[in-house]
């Protein structure tokens, strides 16, 4: 049984490497307690992940990032978390383009006036409908809420005044936004590919989703502020991991946690695969939630709150988030300098070719020229292309759990796909691939836990959102009858690397109020050397085997 409790520290254990798990450690390094992180993983950051092969790096997660400009709250916990040391951003000037079957395109500038002129040439009889979107995305430039520092119920009236500050002058466009469902907003629009191209701002329609997540993030990108970071996903990790171990936290990897140990109601620790004990005063749980609420703990400590997310919603149609196939393609040259390609694309499918897609929700594959994201990606001279789709969970759980070898058919099938698909739109770019990987929903399950191979966990604006949200509120993360224990992630914090890291700002936070003594964080010096210059090549070969 392994105690190494430094005396006056509060010992922490923090299971899970994530972007949740690392946030909560430097926080709780930074007010002063002794944390270990627990990973069964070989590197930290869950899905915010890469892998290499053949020299190409394969990054899985970041698409773009809240909090990339400076002089915002989101941007302030990167910060603090040293997540963008001495890293360039890269913006884009648009956030996507929509390519329909009939060759027509839509491209959603940033820029409000130029998104509107677009528009207006694409379809002059919508007028009145563009005109009224752009101005609501004026006005959400004008406004900038991150809610982020502090868990509601822990805010100051200092902090509680300049959020109303903020929310009162824009609570009509709030509520008209949150209240106007995409799918019903883009119906109206006269035009086809109109009706079809807003849905998919978000590169394929997430579903449920009204207007104002849109409007939302592309004001920030108007702002600068959902770029991309340098290194990408796994780099963004590592960084954090960097910042964790500065401050004086350890992480230990390959340590599968199998179950909490709880004594007179009070969490005193884990039990690992091999047997390991670990003793501490406060368990932080930033993995799978029904994990650890059914597995970790047995079920033993439930609330109305948890038996309703996991007994009746948890298997319901649109409450979690989908998984995502991956197709990466390492390309042998530069793809050919097309202006109007962009850095990604959403290429709307007849309903035959989309049919090939196991387990695609719609018919449509999102291309993103990963090369234009990042340096290192490829190696010199070469290229590299991420495709992805929404897709359902259980065609990929069956295939893999009941005929292994069909499952890898199915594979060989998207691979196809793709390969046939680039070549199509870039003649003879199909023989130049010269590597390629498919990564699907039941792969994010087995390298991450996540419930149905999910990467967000529940969706935001289905009925799992009150619910979550009350897990923070009300309960303050913490699970009935339960002492010294504690969750953070997305399955107390809903979707996005930067509520993930939030949640663990505001673990640590509620930890602090629990034992008396006083919150601090601080930014990092920013002098750290960026993880990946130079560090490519040694990401991990993930057994994904080649397709």
């Amino acid at each position: 049984m392994a105690s190494d409790r430094t005396p006056d520290r509060p010992k922490v254990l923090i299971i899970g490497g994530g972007i949740a798990g690392l946030s909560t450690g430097c926080y709780a390094q930074m007010s002063g307690m002794e944390t270990r992180i627990l990973e069964k993983h070989l590197v930290p950051g869950g899905c915010c992940t890469a892998w290499s092969r053949d020299g190409y790096v394969f990054d899985y997660c970041i698409e773009w990032l809240i909090g990339t400009a400076p002089g915002n709250d989101a941007n302030r916990i990167w910060r603090e978390l040293g997540a963008l040391d001495g890293k360039t951003i890269a913006n884009f000037d648009h956030f996507n383009r929509v390519v329909g079957a009939d060759g027509r395109s839509v491209t959603f500038y940033n820029d409000p006036d130029r998104l509107e002129a677009h528009l207006l040439e694409v379809s002059p009889p919508d007028a009145p409908l563009i005109r009224a979107f752009c101005r609501d995305l004026r006005r959400f430039i004008d406004v900038e809420l991150y809610p982020f520092l502090t868990p509601p119920p822990l805010r100051t009236l200092r902090e509680k005044a300049a959020l109303l500050r903020t929310v009162v002058p824009a609570f009509r466009l709030f509520w008209r936004a949150g209240a106007t469902q995409m799918a019903d907003f883009s119906e109206r629009f006269q035009d086809p590919l109109l009706r079809q191209a807003f849905r998919n701002i978000f590169f394929q329609d997430p579903g449920g989703f009204p207007l104002l997540p849109y409007l939302y993030n592309l004001a920030c990108a108007y702002h600068g502020n959902a770029g991309f970071p340098q290194g990408g996903s796994l780099g963004l990790a590592r960084s954090i991991e960097e910042r964790y171990t500065n401050l004086g936290g350890r992480i230990d990897y390959r340590a599968r946690v199998e179950r909490i140990l709880v004594e007179d109601g009070r969490a005193v620790g884990v039990e690992l695969r091999d047997g390991t004990r670990h003793l501490a005063d406060h368990v932080v749980s930033a993995c799978d939630g029904y994990t650890t609420i059914y597995r970790l703990l047995e079920g033993q400590y439930t609330s109305p709150t948890t038996d309703r997310l996991y007994g009746e919603l948890l298997d319901r149609q649109g409450t979690l988030f989908p998984g995502v196939v991956s197709v990466f393609a390492g390309i042998d040259g530069e793809l050919d300098d097309d202006p109007d390609a962009g850095h990604i694309s959403t290429h709307l499918l007849p309903p035959e070719e989309a049919a090939r897609l196991t387990g695609a929700r719609q018919n449509s594959l999102v291309v993103q020229r990963r090369s234009q994201y990042s340096d290192g990606f490829a190696p010199p001279g070469k290229s590299i292309v991420h495709c992805t789709y929404l897709s359902d969970f259980a065609p990929w759980k069956e295939l893999r759990t009941g005929n292994r070898k069909e499952y890898w058919a199915r594979k060989r099938q998207v691979a196809d796909f793709v390969r046939e698909f680039l070549e199509k739109r870039y003649p003879g770019l199909g023989g130049r691939i010269e590597t390629i990987d498919v990564a699907t929903p039941t792969t994010t399950e087995r390298y991450t836990g996540n419930r149905h191979g999910t990467i967000f966990a529940w969706n935001a604006f289905s009925d799992a959102e009150e619910l979550a949200t009350a897990l923070v509120d009300k309960d303050r993360m913490r699970l009935p009858g339960l002492r010294g224990f504690s969750m953070a992630g997305q399955w107390v914090g809903m979707g996005g690397l930067i509520r993930a890291a939030s949640t663990g700002r505001f673990a640590a936070q509620f930890l602090c109020e629990e034992l008396g003594t006083e919150f601090r964080a601080w930014p990092s010096p920013g002098d750290a050397e960026p993880w990946h210059r130079g560090k490519f090549g040694n990401l991990p070969q993930l057994d994904i085997r080649p397709v």
